[in-house]
Order: C-alpha cells, then structure tokens, then sequence
C-alpha cells in the first residue's frame, strides 16, 4: 500500500487533479468547499493498472495553512508537485519543493496543471525550462514533468503510467512488527465511537490488538480498521488507516498523538539532530532561538540550542539540540521540519540523530559532537541489520562481510540482533561471523511468510479438495532456491505456520470440506464399494462417477486407497484384506494368486494388483508362482 501527496502553490489545481483521479473531491469541509481552498488535510485513492491501491493526500497550498500541509506530507512514498501553466513557480511552490527536499520524499513527478489555460504550446516549454531551473538540486531534480487538464481529462493517462512507474521503482514499507500510527484526524462515528486516521509506520495492526495513544498513555482496543473505506482485519504499513478504539473518549485524543502497541515507544521532551538552514532563510539562526518543530503529523515549540558554532548562516549545516515545550514520539532517522513562529518562515529540516538523549549537552564539547557524528552513521546493529536487509535472505558470513565491522564487534552485534528477535537463523546452528547458516531480518521474514501463506491460501481457495499444494510448486512461485526454500519450510514447520503432510504444505486451519451435491455422489460411489468391496468400481470408474477433485480428495482423507493406476479400494476393505492374507500365512507358508482370488471372492485383476502393491511395499515376497511373508 502506498501514499502519495500534492503540493504546490494555492489555486495550482491539486483538489481537482485529485478529483479527476479518483473520483473523490478532497475538499471535506464547508469553510473549504466556501473558500475552495483545502485547509485541513483532504484524501482520495485510486487503482493503478497493475491493481494496485494508493492513497493521495491532498495538502493545503496557502500560506496560511502550511503547518496542516507539514502534517500530511511526511509519511507519503511519492509526491506530485503541481505548478499552472498559466501562473508557474510561485512561493508557495518553492517553499514546497523545499519541504519535500528537507524530507527526502523518496520519488516525485511535476504536474504542470491547467494547460488549457495556454494556448500558445511554446509557452509550456519556457514554462517547463524555468521550473527545471527551480527542481535543480532537489529530490525531485529528475523528476518528469506531465502535462496534465484536469478539466479536459488530458494528460491524465500519461500521469498515471509515470506514477505506476516510479512505484514499482521503490521498494514497499517494511514491517518492522513495531507499528505506529501519526493521528492526523480524529474524530467520533454515530455507532462506533471514535476514530482515528494517519499513515501507518514500521509494522502493522490488526482488529483486536491492545493499543496505547502516546504521549497520554491511554490504552484501547482495536475495534475496527479500514483502508479506503474499505474494513480489513489488517493494516499494513505504509498505507492510510482508519482505526475505530474502543474505550477511548474523542476529546482525550489529538492531532499529532500516535497509536502504538503498548511498551514499545516512548515519547520525548529532547532531541538531537543534525540540521540544514535553508540558503533562501531570511536571516541566520542563532543559539537559543525559539523554533516550531514538526515531526510526522505532530508540531510543538521547541528551543534550539546550536552545538558547535554559535550561529548558523543560510545554507549552512549543523548539530542541534532541541528542548520541546510538549513531548512527541520520534525515533532515529525521522525527518523534520523546523519554521519560524514569528514572521512565519520555513527554515529548514534534517534527520533526528538520537531521540532519546541522556542530557543537556556541553555545547562545544568535542566527545559530544564526535558521537553525534558516530551516531549519524548508525549504531553497530544498525549497520548490520541494514546489511542484512540490503542482502534479503544470505549466510551469516556474508552479511557480516557486508556490514564491514570489526570481529569482536560483528560478534557481539550479532548475538544482540539475534538475542532481539530482528535477525532469524533459518539453520539450528550456533551463531558464529563465521558460519555459512542462513539467515533473515525480521521485516524479510515477515514479508516471506505474509507471501506464503497468501500464495497457499490462494491455493486452498483455488482447489478446496486438496490437501495442499505441493512443495515444488509453493518453491517455483516464491521464486527460491532449494537450499532456502528447505530451509523456510523447516522453520515455518517448527513455528506452526503451516503444516506438512508428505510432499505438500498445508495452513493449519485448512480442511478438505465437501458440500452437499458433493456428498450425494460420494455416499453413491461407497454403496457401490459396499456391494463388492474386493472387486469395487475401478480409478477410472469413481473419477467419472464424482470427479477427479473428489477421488484425490478421498485418498488424501484415506477413505479410499489406490494398490495400482486402475485398481483403488475403500482403505476399510484395503486394511481388511491384509489383516485376512496375514492370517491365511499363518496356516499356510506361501499363497498363490489364484488361493488369493479366490479367498476374496474377486477377479485376477484385483488379486494380481494387491499382490504387486504388496511386493513393492516390502509386505510379501514373490518366489516363482507363490507369495511369502516377508520376515
């Protein structure tokens, strides 16, 4: 599931692009709809050809409602920037290509908007030379450039091929199995209660789950999801959410808390972080300034305090400490933005370093700023483990060869990375650097398994009668080799995710089920069985008399049981037969195969089979025209 999001300057079209795409106009309020301006935060979705969903979240342009756009655009995978033809860069546009930049929004397309406006086409290609000017740079430098009418319906084709395209670019949210969820929107349903909406983070949620709105602590529970207006047991991360929680009153909850599981995050009152002044600042930033700090949809006042240097100059970087008038929930890595409260000005942004510092640093303190710069690399597991998802499924040795680290050190790192849970040995071996033992990341694993049961449970769908699908063809569609195929498998065994039953896997809640026209043919096939049970209707026979679905589905259940390609008897009867022919041996040394056709009553044909079947399986021995027991 992936989130896009608009920006651009007020009255550039981004609510009716978003309308034209989807069908939905995002403009949710009255005073908006008045106005035609979007204030808060609007959303619609749409279906990509490939099938995939994606959710749009259409921000405000003005400037006046630029904090509510910072809200709506740092949980998104893509943005589509959108300048008019008939007005191109204007300041809003350029303060939200800067934002976008300062968030490193991982992929973006320019919508040149209102082309119907510009008769003269020589005048769009002027239009798209100044606005590449502006991308240099920027995240979005290489961005393409469609030219689009929303009012016309021109160009739209083309938007959505180019989006598709630089989806299927970026790889998908992994999930970490530590969800959190920025509330943008809450608000309360006439027979649900209340609800809260965002972009969910880092694992998913699913009906039922304890949960725990931070900074508050208050706890509910799950009682509802939706994903485009649609109820799912499951949200995944990165797609836009609804959650109904029980048990929690509207007015206790606000803009910028997050839904988490409980006793996984903390919230915070200080950070530090590395930080870039944007060169177009108004003026420089000095120690102590009072700053509005933005992080996914929450904002707060904080105190910056400059370590270093005593003042920064436009386009300057360096390491800040922020000291936040209300505590937020932020971990390692986020981005953030940083505006001036008074005259309202974005001044830049980084990346949080450290959300959970031990104290008021020393400012020029020169072991304080040399691990902030150790910390901006990554701690040692971070640096495994983000070796270990760069390979996906590898040897312990190679992932430790990647990481680069030290030996004793790579040892330690991953004993603690597999002590955590966020590294999987796929192998029952001692972890060692050394070892050639397969492993996995949590987020890969749970990527994995989410696959195969999906892909077996399709299966099950697709042929309800059968016991399972077999292991060759669960390999080929996963697209494995056969040493980690073996290797999951075993794992997923050992951890009851699925079951094996000889050649084939199974869902452990799967049954072989007939319906009602099923078991009238199968009551009819068994009285036929029943009226000659030793020279019953041959394989051929039952399959043209219930269907080939329904004989494999009984020799999977053992009602029936097959001695040879034709002959096949009711596994009572089958079992029947071996326990008289063991008692014949012990009046009489060696059988021949007419005493045999004869002591059931049959045909050669059915002795013949079940003596064969016999030899194969080791229960009796041919000499010459007689069987013996096999001792």
């Amino acid at each position: 599931m992936r989130v896009i999001g608009t920006a651009g300057h007020v009255d550039h079209g981004k609510s009716t692009l978003i309308a034209a795409l989807t069908g939905t106009h995002p403009d949710r309020l009255k005073e908006e709809q008045a106005r035609e301006m979007t204030i808060e935060l609007g959303f619609g979705w749409l279906t990509l050809p490939n099938g995939e969903e994606v959710g749009i979240v259409d921000v405000p342009g003005h400037r006046d409602f630029i904090e509510n756009m910072l809200s709506g655009i740092g949980g998104i995978d893509a943005a589509l920037l959108v300048i008019a033809a008939d007005e191109g860069v204007m300041p809003q546009t350029k303060e939200h290509l800067a934002i976008l930049d300062l968030l490193q929004i991982p992929a973006g397309i320019v919508v040149l908007t209102k082309i119907d406006l510009a008769s003269d086409p020589a005048w769009l290609d002027l239009l798209e030379i100044d606005i590449r000017g502006a991308l240099g740079g920027t995240v979005l430098q290489d961005a393409p450039i469609i030219r689009v009418s929303a009012k016309n319906k021109t160009g739209l084709d083309a938007l959505i091929t180019s989006l598709s395209k630089i989806l299927e670019e970026k790889p998908a949210r992994l999930d970490l199995n530590r969800p959190r969820l920025p509330i943008d929107r809450v608000f309360s349903m006439s027979g649900f209660g209340t609800v809260v909406t965002g972009t969910l983070h880092d694992g998913h949620l699913s009906v039922g789950d304890e949960v725990e709105i931070l900074p508050s602590g208050i706890k509910g529970r799950i009682r509802g999801l939706q994903t485009h207006k649609k109820k799912e047991d499951r949200a995944t991360p990165g797609s836009r959410t609804a959650v109904n929680i029980s048990g929690v009153d509207t007015e206790l909850i606000n803009r910028g808390n997050v839904v988490v599981h409980p006793n996984q995050y903390q919230a915070t009152r200080r950070i530090d972080a590395r930080f870039r002044l944007l060169k177009d600042a108004a003026s420089s930033l000095k120690h102590s300034s009072e700053v509005k700090f933005f992080v996914s949809a929450s904002e707060t006042i904080a105190t910056l305090r400059l370590l270093g240097t005593e003042e920064l100059l436009p386009g300057e970087e360096g390491w800040i400490q922020l000291e936040l008038r209300d505590p937020v929930v932020a971990v390692r890595g986020d981005r953030y933005i940083l505006r001036r409260p008074s005259p309202s000005e974005t001044l830049g942004g980084g990346i949080i370093i450290d959300h959970q510092p031990k104290g008021r640093h020393k400012r020029f303190d020169k072991k304080i700023l040399k691990s902030l710069e150790a910390l901006a690399q990554g701690s040692h597991e971070d640096i495994l483990f983000e070796a270990a998802i760069a390979l996906n499924i590898a040897s312990v040795k190679e992932m430790v060869s990647k990481s680069r680290l030290e030996t004793s050190i790579a040892e330690k790192t991953l004993k603690e990375l597999i002590n955590t849970g966020q590294l999987i040995l796929l192998e029952d071996v001692p972890p060692s650097i050394s070892s050639n033992a397969l492993a996995i990341p949590l987020p890969r694993w749970n990527e994995l398994q989410n696959s195969t049961i999906n892909t077996i449970n399709a299966y099950h769908i697709q042929y309800p009668l059968r016991r399972g699908i077999p292991r060759e063809e669960l390999k080929s569609k996963l697209k494995l080799t056969p040493k980690i195929f073996n290797a999951v498998v075993k794992l997923s065994i050992v951890k009851s995710i699925f079951i094996e039953h000889g050649n084939f896997l199974t869902l452990p809640n799967h049954e072989i089920k007939f319906n009602e026209q099923d078991q009238i043919k199968i009551k009819g096939l068994m009285r036929k069985f029943e009226a000659n049970p030793y020279a019953g209707p041959s394989v051929k026979e039952c399959q043209s008399e219930v269907g080939e679905e329904i004989v494999s589905a009984l020799l999977e259940l053992e009602e029936l049981f097959t001695v040879s390609q034709d002959v096949i008897f009711c596994k009572k009867d089958y079992d029947d037969m071996r326990k008289k022919l063991s008692e014949q041996f012990q009046h009489q040394e060696k059988i021949t195969l007419a005493e045999v056709r004869d002591l059931f009553s049959t045909t050669r044909k059915y002795a013949q089979a079940f003596l064969e079947h016999l030899d194969s399986i080791g229960f009796t021995v041919r000499d010459g025209d007689f069987r013996k027991l096999r001792k």
